[in-house]
């Protein structure tokens, strides 16, 4: 580095071409476009606190004005634009100024990916808020004035240290969104119910052991996410929400399920990962636009033949189950695309059935329902097959109200039949090609009440 001496003191060679202010983080350009665009974005800079002038953006008189007296059309600063939309996402900013009362006309604010422990209380006056981002922070607690922001429609505080959520969140009637997942919550408060204009509420990754039975109040809401909790069970209120048609219950202590009878929009239903060993006919009957039903990883030892009546049914997902045996009316669902069984102890079910997919398993779950047992030549008892049903078909019984042992070649019917259509009404008998003597006697009690009898004798 040249340097002379001046005075007897030693002068730096640059001196005359530094300038007398430091230079900004923030370029100038950008403020100057902020100005006229009302989006200002300073993700991704490194920045470690934001810069006094973009506060005071529709504050100050710009540098411009004092430069430039020919007031061109491109610089008229006098017309600028309301800062809108501020970005500030993935730096390392510690504070949020109470300076951010200086932009009341913002309706985006993004600072997600920071390193934030609290929130200024004055971020409560920036009335037009409309997207609040607070993810990917440090954040303990959120200040009371939070809840003034009476145009809010999306929150996000997913990724923080929260460990609950005051009450007051309940006076955002215009949310739509909220997501608090992967934080510290134990409880979330009956307010939340308050919330009649939610779509989406994510409560996943915290530490819930409950769900507080106001939340049926949000009849709005569409998509609910509670995945990787400690829920042991979930409210009967639950059932009650019309609008619901996403409901994540994955990874939980859960033991039931509730039934759904009011949610006749539910189109997907996750419930894996946790302890559910029965799914009864009472679980399915309300469920007519369900599309995707995932129960692997539970301890189901069966399903009912009424999940032959999901028509729209698409992805049934049973992987890792107690179960042994299938409907055979499975076979017959139009629109099944994936069928996961694996890990189930389907101990003499044919290997091949399981290695060619899911459409050729339906096509041989169908053709048990289409062909009689008596001729299938060689009988192969599987997994497919329950005990009480080698000889009957249930999906007839319960589905068709045919009491059918058709083709059979025996001389006699196995009372079995008869207790199983107990309680179901019958408006067909078959027992044709049989080589039966007389009318079972049972027989009266169903041929009274029947559209249509076919011959008895052989």
């Amino acid at each position: 580095m040249s340097r002379f001496k001046r005075g007897g003191k030693s002068v730096d060679s640059r001196a005359g071409f530094k300038s007398d202010k430091e230079e900004s983080p923030v370029p100038y350009g950008l403020l100057k476009t902020a100005r006229k665009s009302g989006q200002l974005n300073l993700s991704g800079r490194g920045l470690t606190e934001v810069p006094q002038s973009v506060w005071r953006l529709n504050l100050d008189t710009p540098e411009e004005a004092q430069q430039n007296l020919s007031f061109g059309g491109a610089d008229r600063w006098w017309e600028q634009t309301d800062l809108t939309k501020l970005l500030l996402s993935s730096n390392k900013l510690q504070v949020l100024s109470e300076d951010i009362r200086l932009l009341p006309a913002l309706i985006f604010l993004d600072v997600h990916d920071n390193q934030f422990t609290s929130l200024p209380s004055s971020i409560g006056e920036l009335e037009n808020l409309q997207k609040l981002n607070l993810s990917h922070n440090k954040l303990k607690e959120l200040p009371e004035e939070l809840w003034n922001l009476k145009n809010l429609r999306s929150l996000h505080l997913q990724q923080n240290e929260l460990e609950q959520i005051p009450e007051g969140v309940g006076r955002l009637s215009n949310l739509d969104d909220l997501d608090l997942s992967n934080n510290q919550l134990t409880t979330i408060p009956e307010s939340l119910g308050n919330l009649r204009s939610l779509i989406k509420l994510n409560l996943s990754y915290n530490k819930l052991k409950c769900i507080p039975p106001g939340i049926h109040s949000m009849t709005s809401l569409k998509l609910l996410d509670c995945t990787h909790n400690q829920l042991e069970s979930v409210p009967s209120s639950l059932a009650q929400m019309a609008s619901l048609e996403q409901l994540y219950l994955r990874h939980n202590k859960l033991r039931y399920l509730p039934d759904f009878p009011s949610c006749k929009l539910l189109k997907e239903l996750h419930v894996g990962y946790n302890q559910i060993e029965v799914l009864g006919p009472e679980h399915l009957k309300h469920l007519n636009s369900i599309s995707v039903l995932e129960l692997r990883d539970n301890k189901l030892k069966a399903l009912p033949d009424e999940i032959a009546l999901l028509e729209g049914l698409e992805r049934l997902e049973l992987s890792n189950n107690d179960i042994s045996s299938l409907p055979y009316a499975l076979g017959n669902l139009p629109k099944l695309k994936i069928l996961a069984l694996e890990g189930n102890p389907l101990r003499t079910l044919r290997r091949d059935l399981l290695t060619k997919g899911t459409q050729e398993l339906l096509k041989y779950l169908r053709s048990r329902v289409q062909e009689p047992d008596g001729q299938c030549g060689e009988r192969h008892e599987t997994a497919l097959t329950l005990p009480s049903e080698a000889k009957i078909n249930v999906h007839a019984i319960k589905t068709l109200k045919t009491l059918d042992y058709s083709e059979k070649q025996e001389a006699s019917i196995p009372d079995e039949l008869f207790d199983t259509a107990v309680g179901d009404p019958v408006i067909s008998v078959n027992f044709s090609k049989n080589q039966l003597a007389a009318v079972p006697a049972r027989c009266s009690a169903f041929v009274s009440k029947c559209n249509t009898v076919y011959s008895v004798a052989s």
